[in-house]
């Protein structure tokens, strides 16, 4: 089934009134540009060069700060890299963790080669669907874990990602698209520091 859903629409209503609450952990690449493009802040924290490190650091975040929601947002290329972190998530269940990752089927970032989440078509040893990282999720432990594919479901979503009690993981197919660059601040330690006062104060 093609894919209807678009990224930058989707996250922005993810993101929708977002307050001091909210710690939003964002993966390196799209998701990056998606949550600046939906208004950077300084309680979002988009990786530089840290490919499979979102969901590592989203719990230990949700560890360390359970009076807030952590949010991830990432992509499957990303997610693919880290899927040892899901079973680490399952086995401490934060109840403030809420994973989303954005399946557009492809690594964005460096040409759109297929990653293991797009349908297998390989002749003879053809192995049909991709692999479902909600599937894989609940494998892990995750037992509130599932996969969204059209607009009908986004309220719910929307609603399961910002408030439900976690760990959430939340699989979205959306579109292949070739968007403008939205880019945050490309300073790690700024980001860093940045983040940490907003979260913590200046002391």
């Amino acid at each position: 089934m093609t894919a209807t859903l678009q990224r930058r629409p989707l996250v922005k209503q993810i993101l929708a009134g977002a307050d001091d609450n909210l710690l939003v952990i964002a993966g390196l690449g799209s998701p990056n540009w998606d949550i600046t493009n939906a208004g950077d802040r300084p309680l979002n924290m988009p990786l530089w060069g840290a490919m499979g490190a979102p969901v590592g650091m989203g719990l230990g975040l949700a560890l360390a700060q359970p009076t807030k929601r952590v949010l991830v947002i990432t992509g499957d290329g990303d997610m693919l890299m880290s899927l040892g972190s899901l079973a680490t998530v399952a086995a401490q269940q934060p109840d403030n963790l809420a994973i989303c990752v954005l399946d557009n089927e492809k690594f964005g970032e460096t040409g759109n080669q297929a990653t293991h989440t797009s349908p297998r078509n390989n002749g003879p040893t053809d192995s049909g669907a991709g692999a479902d990282l909600a599937m894989i999720a609940k494998g892990c432990g995750i037992a509130d874990s599932a996969m969204v594919r059209d607009q009908a479901a986004i309220a719910s979503l929307v609603k399961d990602l910002r408030s439900k009690k976690g760990p959430v993981f939340r699989l979205v197919k959306v579109m292949v698209e070739k968007l403008e660059f939205v880019m945050p601040p490309q300073d790690g330690a700024h980001l860093k520091d940045r983040f940490r006062q907003a979260l913590l104060g200046s002391a």
